[in-house]
């Protein structure tokens, strides 16, 4: 059995830190030019920090893998030509690309650094992976449109190359997320090939016959609404050590532009199934606690059908409210930056990387040090928890700087028994 790397997206620095405090092995990150995903606010990677995010990977023996996987124009390589020595300097464990150009560049001026094929070259059989690996890939990432089974022969007929996989997060309607939906719609100011999508898939159609202008349809299909082209997330925590049997190096999560709390809950689900601290169900109930779009196991089983669209919801909802991050500690009182408010009495429950549990918030004081009985979205406050035997031991002396709260149990969901999964309500 090999020790299969568990990959989380890092959209900022931040969010690397928790992901590899939350159990990832490695992340993947992306400067802002040539990335798929563009990030707006946060500690962005830039030429200025790259350097300082694939560093302290290192000092945490952890990986980075940079992504230069946007479809390049001419102007988009004299740009990389600019900035070859900054990431040459970084050295990134890997380089994430699917453009040949790019390919060509990266060879030529970073021989030493690993290269990476994206899934946006569409990688569906074993001569394309031979393909790669001839052309001195380190590792290919397999097409999101491929089952186990088929995976399991790419496996067998070309091992020695590594081969990734991913395992959940937001799925493009496109094959393999090659795009253009995004380009027509906005005049080609939101390019999806270059990090932009404005996500034109997750918007609601209505129907215009011509020759009754103004006079709108709602495409429906059955009752469930109009997002007809809107696929529901991947999730395949019950299958990670299915994929570590066949010898899939590297299962990776979608989500540079999701929240710290997202990478955070989802690497501690999956960390956690493949480290068979809970079972794949108990994982399964974990994820649900994030937001998305319901759960599809999509092509994975060869079975992919109308079940794996989300007609009635575009908008990720989750299934527990992300409440905050903890800044501080003194004594007995822990600062917390909140994401949403709460109020005196009420009962969270607190995850860190190795641990969970819930208790109830005693006392709020405000940064006067002000009794308060809410906390508003936003505010930075001070809390006190209801001591606990297991809080106190367990939680505060270990990773209390590493604690996000979050509300008690799961809602927006239910059980389709016939599945044995749960979907969004």
């Amino acid at each position: 059995m090999n020790n299969m790397e568990l990959l989380m997206p890092a959209g900022n620095i931040e969010k690397m830190r928790y992901a590899f405090s939350y159990g990832a092995d490695a992340c993947y990150l992306g400067m802002v030019d040539y990335s798929l995903r563009t990030m707006r606010k946060g500690e962005l990677i830039t030429r200025d920090n790259l350097k300082i995010a694939a560093d302290e990977a290192r000092r945490v023996n952890k990986k980075v893998y940079l992504t230069l996987n946007i479809f390049a124009y001419d102007n988009d390589i004299e740009k990389l030509y600019e900035d070859i020595e900054i990431i040459g300097d970084a050295n990134p464990h890997a380089i994430i690309l699917s453009d040949f150009g790019i390919y060509n560049i990266i060879r030529r001026e970073l021989s030493n650094i690993d290269v990476h094929i994206s899934t946006q070259t569409n990688t569906l059989n074993s001569e394309a992976v031979k393909f790669w690996r001839d052309l001195g890939a380190s590792r290919v990432i397999l097409a999101r449109e491929l089952s186990l089974k088929q995976i399991e022969t790419i496996r067998k007929n070309v091992p020695d190359v590594e081969l990734e996989c991913f395992v959940h997060g937001s799925q493009c309607m496109s094959y393999s997320g090659r795009c253009l939906l995004s380009d027509y719609m906005t005049g080609h100011e939101r390019m999806a090939n270059h990090g932009g999508c404005a996500q034109p898939c997750r918007w609601s159609y209505k129907l215009l016959e011509e020759t009754r202008p103004g006079e709108y349809y709602e495409i429906i299909q059955d009752d469930k609404g109009s997002h007809i082209l809107s696929p529901k997330d991947l999730c395949l925590v019950e299958y990670v050590k299915d994929l570590r049997d066949i010898g899939v190096d590297s299962v990776k999560v979608e989500g540079r532009t999701k929240s710290l709390y997202y990478v955070s809950a989802v690497a501690k689900a999956y960390r956690d199934v493949l480290d068979e601290k809970i079972s794949p169900k108990d994982g399964y109930m974990e994820l649900l606690k994030v937001g998305n779009r319901g759960y599809t196991k999509g092509f994975f089983l060869g079975d992919n059908n109308t079940d794996s669209y989300s007609y009635d919801i575009s908008k990720g909802l989750a299934g527990a409210d992300f409440i905050g991050i903890v800044l501080e500690k003194m004594g007995n009182k822990f600062k917390v930056c909140f994401k949403n408010k709460v109020n005196l009495g009420d009962s969270v429950e607190i995850i860190t990387p190795s641990y969970s549990t819930e208790a109830k918030i005693v006392n709020i004081l405000n940064e006067s040090r002000e009794e308060n009985t809410i906390a508003n979205t936003n505010d930075e406050a001070w809390i006190v928890f209801e001591e606990g035997k297991n809080l106190e031991a367990t939680l505060w002396q270990k990773e209390w700087n590493l604690a996000l709260l979050r509300t008690i149990g799961i809602k927006n969901f239910k059980l389709e028994n016939e599945k044995g999964c749960i979907t969004c309500d």
